[in-house]
């Protein structure tokens, strides 16, 4: 019975859910609002000619405070970029009563971490779901015209306090904005399990 439950469940499923989106996908669509009540288009960041970085996130979690606490490794991959019309989006797809969750938490983790990117509110799940978002962070780099160039990990190093010495994320950003090709376009992600209502 149970494996028949479980298999209705994976039918039942969206593939971005099972699979996860890969590069050159198309990035599903979505609006969301920010921690100071600003809303998030995505269509509209790519239509203005932006790349769009994705960070799912969860200030609680300890690969979260490794890289805003402990180390500023998005803060400093975003400042080095920011100039070449990159804008860089933190989703929290935390759910009621879950690790992270919750306005207040947000906006009090965003000054704690001195975050200059905005903290964009999920608590239902469904953007992290149409992504396939894993772990926190797991990152997404979405190109103008609207396609998945990169999908996977900050960096090489899965521990919770030691930063690896390949930051993914960086490499593929400096070679976009030189227009060549993005050496590596997907790692394993890594981080704390993102925090979905059941």
């Amino acid at each position: 019975m149970k494996l028949l439950t479980l298999c209705a469940l994976m039918l039942l499923t969206p593939v971005a859910v099972l699979a996860g989106l890969t590069p050159g996908d198309t990035a599903p669509e979505f609006t969301l609002t920010d921690t100071d009540g600003k809303e998030h288009n995505l269509q509209q960041y790519l239509q203005d000619g932006h790349v769009v970085v994705l960070e799912w996130f969860n200030p609680d979690c300890p690969f979260i405070k490794k890289h805003h606490a402990h180390a500023k490794t998005m803060n400093e991959t975003y400042a080095a970029v920011q100039d070449g019309k990159v804008v860089w989006l933190a989703i929290n797809s935390s759910a009621e009563g879950k690790q992270g969750y919750g306005l207040e938490r947000n906006r009090k983790a965003r000054l704690e971490y001195e975050m200059p990117m905005p903290v964009l509110l999920d608590p239902s799940g469904e953007v992290g779901r149409k992504y396939g978002a894993k772990t926190t962070p797991h990152m997404f780099i979405i190109t103008t015209d609207g396609k998945v160039e990169y999908n996977g990990a900050i960096d090489d190093n899965r521990s919770a306090d030691k930063l690896g010495q390949t930051n993914h994320v960086a490499q593929a950003l400096h070679a976009l904005l030189r227009d060549e090709a993005v050496p590596v376009s997907m790692t394993p992600p890594y981080g704390c399990s993102v925090k979905y209502a059941q």
